[in-house]
């Protein structure tokens, strides 16, 4: 008895380290780490491509927030045009607000409050429309019952207003009741059978002459904050040296 388990620890004694290393439950153990290892790189450099994509949308808008207002057509040249280089920027209008074709979009909470955005479809001299994002309105005690919509100033209107982009649809949220799920130009100008402005829109700065009575709140400006990428980024590489 004696000699068996003797003989038996002498041949695992025997045994060369990198034999051990070679079966199969420790080349599990590093097939794991190596891949854990390379999912926390590859999430390391996902934060470090985040971080770098809020960094140029802040240089974006200290470029273009503040830049003098410029003619729409300067900026956006055909219906369907947008480039990410305009974001932010203050581009001018003269129009007519189509003030009984005007539009909510639901689901806007601002800080911790429900509510809606006010669009309101300018329409130009040469007959095309720019749609405006005019500010903010919080959402009544009555879920069901959306609020009544500010008149926009009547007559011909100089708007400032600052590009964004469209949204893109969401599935399953459809228009109903004048209220949109996102800013769908494409359903806007469908809506309004004119042709309009679909690859961006704007955020109101100011109109000219002043609304009479209440209006939207205004939109608030982007926060100059790239998050917290950096640091997720090296606590991830961390891990993967660990």
């Amino acid at each position: 008895m004696s000699a068996t388990i003797s003989s038996a620890s002498s041949a695992t004694e025997g045994t060369p380290w990198h034999r051990l290393l070679l079966s199969k439950r420790w080349l599990a153990y590093l097939l794991v780490t190596v891949l854990f290892a390379a999912a926390c790189v590859g999430l390391g450099l996902w934060q470090f491509a985040r971080r770098e994509e809020a960094r140029v949308e802040i240089e974006r808008v200290l470029a273009n927030y503040d830049a003098a207002p410029v003619a729409l057509r300067e900026q956006v040249p055909s219906l369907s045009s947008y480039s990410e280089a305009t974001k932010w920027h203050p581009v001018e209008a003269t129009g007519t607000y189509l003030a009984d074709q005007q539009f909510l979009v639901r689901s806007r909470p601002r800080g911790q409050q429900p509510g809606y955005e006010v669009l309101s479809p300018l329409q130009l001299a040469n007959g095309d429309v720019f749609v405006v994002d005019r500010g903010w309105l919080p959402a009544g005690n009555n879920a069901e019952q959306a609020p009544s919509i500010p008149a926009p100033p009547s007559g011909i209107v100089t708007v400032v207003s600052r590009l964004k982009a469209g949204e893109p649809s969401i599935p399953g949220r459809t228009y109903s009741n004048g209220q949109l799920a996102t800013i769908e130009l494409p359903l806007v100008a469908s809506l309004i059978s004119k042709p309009t402005y679909t690859g961006s829109y704007g955020l109101l700065a100011s109109e000219t002459p002043s609304p009479v009575g209440a209006t939207p709140l205004p939109a608030l400006p982007p926060q100059l904050d790239e998050g917290n990428h950096l640091s997720y980024a090296f606590q991830w590489l961390t891990f993967a040296i660990l």
